[in-house]
Parts: C-alpha cells; sequence; structure tokens
C-alpha cells in the first residue's frame, strides 16, 4: 500500500509525548524525523520531502497555525495534521479554514491518530490529476456530452436554432433544459438581441399574467407603476418559459391568444404592442396526460411544439459523468478560490455509478459539496460514497437504508428541489416494477397482479422508467 513505508515530520515541543507517537507511527512502518520547534520544522519541510506533516499548536516560537499556513502557501498539496491540548471552538474552526487536513485533541487514542494518519496519506499519494480548465470554459456555462444521446441533441439544436419556429425542450427536471435554451438563443440570428428567462412555476398564480404581459400603472393594488412584461422585455430576441406546464388555464388562454395574434397587452392596458420574437418553451411534465386530464390546452401545445427537443437523463448517458465532473470542478474551483482541483479516477467510477435522480443539476452541486469538503486536496472515493451513500442500482432489502442515507444527502446538497421523500419513493417504485418484470419474465399483467395495480398503470410505470423493449422512434 502506498500509505506504508511513508515519510512523516514530527513538530512537537513535548519530549515525553512527541516520543510515544514517534513509537506508535515507527511500529506501523513509517519513517518518522522530529522537529521541536515551529522554525526547524518549517526548514525541515521546505527542504526535504516529507508525505505528512503533523504538528502541535502551541509551541516555542511560531506556533502551529503559522507552520500551516507557511507550508500551505508553498506545498498545498502537503497534507497537514493539526494537535493540541487546549481546543476551542475557534480554534478548530479556524485550524480547517487555513488548510488543515484534521485537528486532534490530546489525548488521543493511538488507533485514532493511525486512521487519520492512512487517510491523510491516502490523499497525498493517490493516483489523482489536477483538472484542467478547458479554454474559454472558466465561470461559464457549457453544453457537454460525449455520449450519443447528446450528440443527437446536439444535432437537432443546430437543425432548430437556424429556424424561426418555436421550440418545446422536453426533460426531467436537473437535465439543463434552459442552457440548451439559450445555445438554441446564442446560435439563432438574434443572438444579439435579449435572451429573457421565465420560470413560470416559481411565480405565484396572482402575479403570472402581470409578469408576462406587463400591467399599466394602478392596474391593480400596488402597481405603483408601469411595468413592461416578459413579452416585451424579449422583443427582438427570444423568450423561455420554463415549466411551462405550471402557468393555470386561465393564463394559457391569454397565453394562446398572443401566439395566435403577435401581439401583447399589459393588464389594465388598452393599446397592443406587436411582437417580434421566438418562443422556448420547456417542462418536465407530461402534457399529453395533462390535456387528457383537461389540465393543458391542446391548442397552446400545437403553437408551442413547432419543433421538439428531448434531453436524456443523465443515468442513461454515464459516459458523460467524467467530463461534466471535470467541467463542474474547474468551474466550481474558479468561484472558491482553489488553483489546482484533483479527484481521483476511483471517484470519478464511483460517481458514474450513481443513478442521479436530480440529474445534471445533482451532479453540480455534489461536485461542489465534494470540492468544498476536500478543502484543496484531492477528493477520494471514499469521500463521493459517503456523500452519496449506498448506489441506488446495488440496492436490496438488506440495503434500504442506503437509499435513504444517499437521497437525504442530496437533499442536504440542495441537489434535489422536489425533496428527498419524492426522490426515495420514485427509486424504490423503479426498482420494483424492474424485478417484477424480471421475475415475471415480461409478463406485465403477472406484474400488475403482484403490484397491485392495473395493466394500464404498468404500462406507464414501465414506459416512464424506459423498461419496456425499446422502440424506433418515429420522426
Amino acid at each position: 500500500m502506498p500509505e506504508q513505508g511513508a515519510r512523516l515530520l514530527l513538530i512537537d515541543d513535548d519530549d515525553d509525548f512527541a516520543s510515544s507517537l514517534l513509537t506508535v507511527l515507527e511500529t506501523s512502518g513509517h519513517q518518522v524525523r522530529r522537529a521541536s520547534d515551529g522554525t526547524t520544522g518549517v526548514q525541515m519541510a521546505m527542504t526535504e520531502a516529507f508525505d505528512l506533516v503533523i504538528c502541535d499548536i502551541r509551541m516555542p516560537g511560531i506556533g502551529g497555525m503559522e507552520v500551516l499556513q507557511r507550508l500551505h502557501a508553498a506545498k498545498p498539496r502537503l497534507p497537514v495534521i493539526l494537535m493540541t491540548a487546549f481546543s476551542t471552538t475557534e480554534r478548530a474552526i479556524e485550524s480547517m479554514k487555513a488548510g488543515a487536513f484534521d485537528y486532534l485533541l490530546k489525548p488521543f487514542d493511538p488507533p485514532e491518530m493511525l486512521r487519520v494518519v492512512e487517510r491523510a496519506l491516502h490523499v497525498s499519494s493517490a493516483a489523482a490529476r489536477p483538472v484542467p480548465l478547458r479554454e474559454g470554459e472558466a465561470g461559464k456555462a457549457a453544453l457537454i456530452g460525449r455520449s450519443r444521446a447528446m450528440q443527437e441533441v446536439f444535432k437537432q439544436l443546430g437543425s432548430y436554432a437556424a429556424t424561426p419556429v418555436p421550440v418545446l425542450i422536453l426533460g426531467e427536471t436537473g437535465t439543463g433544459k434552459e442552457l440548451v435554451a439559450r445555445a438554441l438563443h446564442l446560435h439563432s440570428r438574434r443572438a444579439e438581441q435579449p435572451f429573457v428567462a421565465v420560470n413560470c412555476a416559481a411565480i405565484p398564480e396572482n402575479l403570472i399574467e402581470s409578469e408576462l404581459f406587463g400591467h399599466e400603472k394602478g392596474a391593480f393594488t400596488h402597481a405603483v407603476a408601469r411595468r413592461a412584461g416578459s413579452f416585451e422585455q424579449a422583443q427582438g430576441g427570444t423568450l423561455f418559459l420554463d415549466e411551462i406546464g405550471d402557468i393555470p388555464p386561465a393564463v394559457q388562454a391569454k397565453l394562446l391568444r398572443v401566439l395566435q395574434e403577435r401581439r401583447v397587452r399589459r393588464v389594465g392596458g388598452s393599446q397592443e404592442l406587436e411582437l417580434d420574437m421566438r418562443i422556448i418553451t420547456a417542462t418536465h411534465r407530461d402534457l399529453s396526460a395533462m390535456i387528457k386530464k383537461g389540465e393543458f390546452r391542446e391548442d397552446l401545445l400545437y403553437r408551442l411544439n413547432g419543433a421538439v427537443l428531448r434531453l436524456p437523463p443523465l443515468r442513461e448517458r454515464a459516459e458523460d459523468i467524467t467530463p461534466l465532473a471535470r467541467h463542474f470542478l474547474a468551474k466550481v474551483a474558479g468561484q472558491l478560490g482553489i488553483a489546482e482541483p484533483a479527484i481521483e479516477r476511483e471517484a470519478l467510477e464511483v460517481l458514474k455509478q450513481h443513478r442521479w435522480p436530480g440529474n445534471v443539476r445533482e451532479l453540480e452541486n455534489v461536485t461542489r459539496t465534494l470540492l468544498i469538503e476536500a478543502r484543496g486536496f484531492s477528493i477520494s472515493a471514499e469521500m463521493v460514497r459517503t456523500l452519496l451513500g449506498t448506489p441506488q442500482n446495488e440496492m436490496t432489502a438488506t440495503t434500504v437504508d442506503g437509499l435513504v442515507e444517499s437521497c437525504l444527502n442530496a437533499a442536504r446538497a440542495g441537489a434535489m428541489p422536489g425533496g428527498a421523500l419524492n426522490a426515495a419513493t420514485e427509486a424504490l417504485e423503479q426498482k420494483l416494477y424492474a424485478a417484477a418484470l424480471k421475475m415475471a419474465a415480461g409478463n406485465q399483467s403477472q406484474v400488475a397482479e403482484w403490484l397491485g395495480v392495473s395493466r394500464v398503470t404498468v404500462r406507464e410505470k414501465l414506459d416512464r422508467y424506459d423498461l419496456l423493449p425499446k422502440r424506433t422512434l418515429k420522426k
């Protein structure tokens, strides 16, 4: 193992304590050098090659915090473990903020120290490499995908961008629908004109009409001044209506009229403004099902789906996870001021095994959390497993807790706007249908009987979870 035979530097002025710790470390197979003060320790660390530094905080001359700051500035990849017998909450927080790998309170058990040492050495010697920034990518959103599914999306995007037809983007939450909408705008003839994005699900029902169409002064309570709506703001450019399925029926009728006549009238106004813009809409909902339930206007759908672009969920394009993770590492590292973000190859493999119910948005949030927790060191596979929990594709009767933990961790990281309950329920439901279909050898009537649902429900669920035999889609 790479952790064995490592070169350690112990900096501590307490001879008795240092002697005991030195014995423990050397018995574990490590080569240990000792310095009895901070100045000497820094000089040794600067001139010799060490895999890890273990340093006391209170010492004559410069203390452990200054040792940490000097070493972190000169050798940011060299892990430093701080020790102290005089702990305070502020001291612990400041130590970790300054870049310490860990912070231990004396006295500690030898096994505890050895576990921390092994983790630090693993990070120090892991087969990791810095994640390079691609030219022009820092701080900029990018469409990334090597998979065949995403290559098809790119082809469609190129075809649709050159035409003036409205585009309806379909895909699960977090698949990047707004990113695709922006790409359509940037590759169109309207690229130099405004791009206005409206999240219809985030606007209160009583304000959505004003948000879209604008209002005149005094049109309603609190309308203290004239306001241009989203249609006016996007004049000459592109209007992107995200989560179009969440627009109330009454507003759907007015939206249909605006699209038909290409004119808009502010709430409380009498004049109409002619419109010249492109409409792009998106939703994660099944609009056809909503039409059958009377929740969405069929004639409005015909106005919106001049072209349809479907975004695949991240679980269906695992080969894109590695380039996406590297992109997010570079992007987030720039925001956090981290010079060389790094991740182990094994950690990338663990990311690829996750099902990503929150899709690309969840991956970005998880990447940000991992980068913060790594504190400038390499992101290890252990860190990823701890954050994500047990992979859902390995769930058995004894690992349901893993599914629960995975969903709760993702929710804690802000990657599940819908909440952990919905995600866990959906994941378990998908597993039940897949297992039942396999056990029934494809007999859907048998699946319906076992699960206590109708055959129509079975068909809908199998289609939703992509468990039906593959079919060739008609263009």
